[in-house]
């Protein structure tokens, strides 16, 4: 394909914010400034990627030509060693280019807030559950992320009903977004004498931070109380009324919040976790509306869709919407799920060249 005009236009555009970026009131608007600095870094990363591109295109033309030299023999064979190297080379940045070229995703770059819930299965469910929690905060941790638990509510058997996290970094929702929907397990329960195996559920949904910008909550809207928390006798959480539960009156949403010892930090912590859903909810419906011309290999991200299955007696994870088995769950389940992300990253790239023309 030819990417020079492309090249060309995104150049010019370039210079643009180049001179936008110099002017003195730059700053003025703090949200618009950030949103032209990614665009000028995106660029910027493209423009480097074309260079080398263009680079490693001359080396391989005289690579071949030097290849073909009779008059020096060791010159050629050296020649000829490097050119698989480069074709190699040329593969990878033209990737990257394409990549560069599609339009990011406007919510890349942001934290996330993490759900998980119980599904189907009882205790089992509720254990699933806190399993993978723990995966993912381990997963977060070796990124050198920062977990911030936000809510939870254990069960009886050492699970969570419903836990929340929030999880912030560089390229947190970017990598995360293909998590949401629901997680099955295969096993033996804990609780099973017999030794059957059996299946249960939990769903797990990752919700970009929302801003206040992008969620407008008016004060007739929203509903606050506050409450005694709930907890195990003896917790500092139970010495004060921290708790703090929001009931968003138009969608009927309600979000209660209890870890914290604060008042104050919880009322932040169940504003923020609304704001992640309602914005959530605004992108659901506009990904229903996009879906009828959308053949959406990776899905919608929702949580009722089946994402994933973890079967523990044959050490195997399967993800349904790329048909991509490992046979890794004990080191998964630990957080090391990279292999995985990566492949559900690339089809999802694929798709997007698909749609743009450039593959």
């Amino acid at each position: 394909m030819n990417y020079a005009p492309i090249i060309e236009a995104k150049r010019t555009r370039f210079a643009d914010l180049e001179d936008v970026i110099g002017r003195p009131n730059f700053f003025d608007d703090a949200k618009k400034a950030g949103e032209l600095l990614r665009e000028h870094r995106g660029l910027q990363k493209l423009l480097e990627y074309w260079d080398q591109f263009q680079k490693a295109q001359t080396e391989l033309v005289e690579n071949r030509e030097m290849a073909k030299s009779l008059d020096d023999k060791e010159l050629a064979e050296m020649a000829a060693a490097e050119i698989p190297v480069l074709e190699q080379r040329l593969v990878d940045l033209e990737k990257a280019i394409q990549e560069s070229i599609l339009p990011p995703d406007p919510l890349e770059g942001r934290d996330v807030i993490m759900e998980f819930r119980a599904g189907t299965g009882g205790d089992e469910a509720a254990i699933f559950a806190g399993d993978l929690l723990r995966m993912y905060t381990r997963f977060a941790e070796n990124r050198g992320w920062k977990v911030e638990a936000l809510e939870s509510s254990p069960s009886d058997m050492g699970g969570v009903k419903e836990a929340s996290i929030k999880v912030s970094g560089e390229d947190v929702y970017r990598v995360l977004k293909y998590e949401s929907g629901v997680h099955r397990v295969q096993r033996v329960p804990a609780t099973e004498a017999q030794g059957r195996i059996h299946t249960s559920a939990a769903t797990v949904a990752v919700l970009p931070e929302a801003e206040e910008v992008d969620i407008d909550l008016k004060p007739d809207e929203v509903r606050i109380e506050v409450c005694r928390s709930s907890g195990a006798g003896g917790q500092g959480v139970n010495t004060t009324d921290s708790a703090v539960q929001v009931l968003h009156i138009p969608t009927g949403t309600i979000v209660r919040c209890q870890d914290g010892r604060s008042q104050i930090k919880n009322k932040e912590k169940a504003l923020s976790i609304l704001r992640s859903r309602l914005l959530e909810k605004k992108q659901q419906e506009e990904a229903a509306k996009y879906s009828a011309n959308r053949r959406n290999l990776i899905g919608s991200g929702g949580r009722e869709e089946k994402i994933r299955t973890y079967n523990y007696p044959q050490n195997r994870v399967t993800d349904h919407r790329i048909e991509m088995t490992l046979y890794n769950l004990d080191q998964f389940v630990q957080g090391k799920i990279e292999p995985m992300q990566q492949a559900l990253l690339a089809a999802d790239l694929q798709e997007r060249l698909a749609e743009a023309g450039l593959r």
